[in-house]
């Protein structure tokens, strides 16, 4: 499994719009993806400009081929895209260890 490490910006004045917008394009967008697992999504209590999307995919590359390849992802970014005070900065990550 694979983790999308998404950091997001945003204005923090339309924290409450871009929560709400980040779940709905979650859910009706991003959940229906070849792959897709699971997601988080956190706010900074230090930093209420900040958001961190966490994304599970099975492989890699159902998150850099099969959904920003497709058309959904423009949808995706329609829902939020209008939010993003600079370009979010994407990681993928692999687990190495956790606890019970």
């Amino acid at each position: 499994m694979i983790l999308e490490h998404c950091d997001i910006e945003i204005d923090p004045s339309k924290q409450k719009d871009f929560e709400r917008a980040i779940v709905q394009g979650v859910e009706t967008v991003i959940s229906k993806a070849k792959g897709f697992r699971g997601y988080k999504v956190n706010h900074s209590m230090e930093t209420p400009s900040r958001y961190l999307l966490l994304i599970y995919w099975d492989t890699l590359e159902n998150h850099t081929v099969d959904f920003r390849g497709s058309a959904a992802f423009a949808d995706w970014r329609a829902i939020v895209g209008s939010y993003f005070a600079k370009p979010p900065h994407v990681e993928h990550m692999t687990l190495v260890a956790k606890s019970a």
